[in-house]
This record gives C-alpha cells, structure tokens and sequence, in this order.
C-alpha cells in the first residue's frame, strides 16, 4: 500500500481490494496550521434530488448514520411493519412537534454498503414541486441532517471507494448529456473503461518504478539489471492511443458551436428551423426580422451542435438592429463553424461580400440556399472562401438538408466515425493529465538512452505517475475536488 500525502489537506492511499481509503488530517499550508478539511463522512447529509419545477415525483435524499432514524422521526407508514432494505414503503411524512401530514410519500431505506454512497441512504419519494418537497426537506433537516453541499453525495461514493473520480465525472456526463452518443460515452467512463487503461499505464509505471528503486535502495543485493526501454515505450504507446481519441470524445461531451451568418432575408432562420424540424425562428419577407441572436442544440450523427441563428450581418440606422448585428459578429467569433448563407436566386451583392471577409480565415460551408427558385447562383460562381464546401439546398422545400448535415459532421470530425467501444477521453482536466503523463514518460525515456543514474529516471516516473493518478484519484488535491464536485448540483 502506498501513500500519499496531499497539500489538499487528506491522505489517500492507492486502490486496495477497489476500495479508496480516506483519512482526514491536521495540515500545514505555508507554514499555518490549519483545521481538518471539510470532507466529513460522520454526519448526515440531505438534499431535494429531483430537478426544480413541478412533475408527478420529487425525491428527498439522505445519507449517512442517521438517515434511517430521521426517517423513523417523521415517516408513518400506512402498514406498520420493520423497515426493510432497498423496499418502498408507503406512508406519510408527518411533522412530529404538530402530527400535521405534510406529504403522501413512498419512501424506501437502503442499507450500508450496498447504495449510491456506501452508506445508509434513505429516499422519500413525495409530490413534484417545490412546496412540498421543501416541506419534507425541511423537516428532515430539522430532525438532524445538514444540508448537502453541491455534489456531496456523489463526493461521499468517491471518498467511500464506490466510485473512481473519473467515475465521478461521469455521473455529471450522464446527467448532462445530450445525445445517444454522448450518453453512451459517458456510460462507458461511469462504468470504469477508461480507469482501467489508465490503471493499467499506471500499474506499468509503478512496476518500472518498483524495479528503479530497488537499484537505488539495495545496491548491495546485486539486483539483476533489467532493459526498462521496451515497458516505457509500450506505456507511452498507450498513453498516446487514449490522447487520440480525445478530440472526438471531447465533441460528443461537448459539442460545436455553428453560426448561422448572412446578410438579412437569405433563408437563415428558415434554415434554422428545417435543422431543428420545427419552427423556432420568425420568418418573414421583411428583411431585419431577427435581430437577436437564437441559440437551439441538435443532434448531428451523434455529436450535440449549438447552432445560433444570427441577425442579418447589414448597415443599419436602426438602434435594435445594429445591436443584434454586433451580436452577429460576436457569435462569428465564438462559432467553431460558420455557416454563411447565400440567395441562389440572386448575384452576390456588396453585403455577401463584406460578410465573407468577415468570415475568412474561420472553418466554414458556404451554403446556397433557395435553390427552388430561378436561380442567379451557382457554386462555381462564388469567388471567396474557396477552401469552404459549398452545399445547395432549399430551406423552404427541406431539400439538401442531409447534404448540409452530413457536410457539418465531415467539418467538424474530419471525417472520423466515432468509437463505439472502449476507452474514449471526453474530458479536457484527463486530457490535460494524460498529455503531462507521456511528456514524462517520454522526458523518462530520453534520460535512460543517455545512460543517466536511475534516481534520475525516476523524477520523470513519479510526476507520470502522479499525473494518472489525478485522473482517477489516487493524488487529487482538495482544490481539484473542490472544482470538480462544485459543477454538480445539489443533491446528486
């Protein structure tokens, strides 16, 4: 078992039997001494679970010792009967200092350690909306369960050992994705696939590392000498096959952002709502209609795609207008894709023109629209942007609209299908980590061909392996947990 001891403020130990031990510390940072950190596992924590809003279930969670007593306190069961792990009972919350029902609940206790926290965990299950469910939260922070911090829950899995922290991330991928294929990746990170790749790089490290300081700590042992170059090379053959596979899972967990630009009354917003197969945008013959910018996701063969419909890129004496068409070019700023609409049924004007400079030198298609109408436009006809893809439709008939869409995943993957198995990196923190890794492996690899001691091989190794380990988290510090678990919302 090895131990490392984190400016954070806690100790963690590697995965012993998959479990992560956790012990709470006195520490120094700058030379101050401080109190344990905030991480408490002894007390009971209780959040509402279920978004904001009204629906038909809200569900009040708690975890921790006391969870079963709390509920003891204010659950009447219609059936009195012993509480009975992972089963529903049905019943009715109650204040206890006025016996007023607040809520008709179902409510379910589950036994340590086979929950979402390791703990005991107890969920009521009562009306959606906020006024009953604050109710039941209320009372059962009354009878002794402190209000959980963003995450908390989910912190607790971690700290428990039910979960690895990219685990962790994952139940926040899960809960945000936005298509098929992103709920799968993120499936495949919550269910360990990527952990294991990158324990196993680690385990190849730390047996290197094993061997390296033998050498060092028993020079007298006659340790037989061992050729490390081929494990490096196959640990950073590894490492480079994850960081591969980044750009694509980093789409599927983030998506791109696509403007749509051009000048007032081509077809934009008629665009925008042939993309999303329903109407969004205003549509008029009135040029100027838009004059904010609209933003919708769409699913394009499995990758979310922000597209923002802009107002007509044009001079203008109007106040609103003009701001929408600075918002316009603000949005071509930001977009990873631009898409600049052209009128097939009429020659370029000056605004086409002026709009594509604007537009140079950023990924894009040139699109042609209204193609069911006489044309004045072709493709050959179209002098900028000549490395852009040109793709003709009509927005009006939805024809070409599969060319488009097709055309947009070609830009925005090169051309890549994605993986459907195994690890995928979706998380720029693991990217980051695994780039600092096999910078060190490599840096590693460098000082053992120049036939430098072994005490120098191993700073490399260590910062490799230390950099892994902030993947799954073995060496996370309390800030990193802090800034990973603050994303979450309060009550998962």
């Amino acid at each position: 078992m090895s131990f490392v001891i984190l400016n954070g403020g806690f100790l963690l130990t590697d995965f012993v039997s998959n479990t992560l031990q956790v012990q709470l510390t006195q520490h120094h940072i700058a030379g101050k001494e401080t109190g344990p950190v905030a991480y408490a596992l002894d007390d009971t924590i209780a959040a509402i679970a279920t978004p904001v809003g009204e629906g038909g279930i809200g569900i009040v969670r708690i975890s921790g010792p006391e969870a079963l007593a709390i509920l003891r306190r204010l659950f009447r069961p219609a059936r009195p009967r012993p509480f009975e792990s992972h089963r529903l009972m049905y019943g009715h919350i109650v204040d206890p200092h006025t016996g007023d029902v607040v809520d008709e609940v179902m409510a379910v206790y589950m036994r340590a350690p086979h929950t979402y926290t390791r703990q005991d965990v107890v969920e009521i299950h009562g009306h959606g909306g906020m006024a009953p469910l604050r109710a039941v939260l209320s009372l059962v922070l009354s009878a002794g369960a402190r209000l959980a911090e963003p995450g908390e829950m989910t912190l607790r899995a971690f700290l428990n050992g039910r979960i690895d922290l990219a685990q962790a991330e994952a139940v926040l991928d899960v809960v945000r994705a936005r298509t098929e294929a992103g709920l799968q990746a993120a499936l495949r990170q919550l269910g360990g696939h990527l952990s294991d790749d990158i324990r196993h790089a680690r385990q190849m490290l730390l047996d290197v590392l094993a061997h390296l300081t033998a050498l060092i700590d028993f020079p007298e042992d006659d340790v037989p000498p061992q050729d490390i170059a081929p494990d490096l090379e196959r640990v950073a053959a590894h490492l480079e096959r994850l960081i591969a596979t980044a750009d694509r899972g980093m789409l599927l967990r983030e998506g791109v952002r696509v403007a749509i630009v051009g000048r007032p009354n081509v077809g934009k917003s008629s665009l925008l709502n042939r993309l999303l197969r329903h109407d969004r945008a205003i549509v008029t013959d009135i040029p100027g209609t838009t004059r904010d910018v609209l933003e919708e996701t769409l699913n394009v063969r499995g990758i979310p795609v922000v597209v923002v419909d802009t107002a007509g890129i044009r001079q203008t004496q109007d106040v609103v207008e003009a701001i929408g068409v600075e918002r316009s070019r603000a949005a071509i700023a930001q977009a990873d894709l631009v898409l600049l609409v052209l009128d097939a049924s009429q020659p370029l004007t000056d605004e086409d023109h002026a709009i594509a400079a604007e537009v140079e030198g950023r990924p894009a298609i040139v699109v042609l629209n209204k193609t069911d109408l006489p044309r004045r436009l072709f493709p050959d006809n179209v002098p900028f942007l000549p490395a852009a893809p040109r793709v003709e439709l009509s927005a009006q008939q939805g024809e070409g609209l599969d060319r488009l869409e097709e055309t947009i995943f070609e830009q925005v993957t090169g051309g890549h299908v994605m993986p459907l198995h195994g690890a995928l990196v979706t998380n720029p923190r693991h990217k980051a980590a695994l780039q600092r890794a096999l910078d060190h492996v490599r840096a590693a690899q460098s000082t053992y061909a120049a036939g430098l001691p072994a005490d120098f091989i191993t700073i490399d190794l260590h910062s490799a392996v230390n950099a892994l380990g902030e993947i799954t988290g073995e060496t996370a510090t309390e800030d990193l947990l802090d800034t990973i678990f603050s994303r979450f919302c309060i009550g998962k």
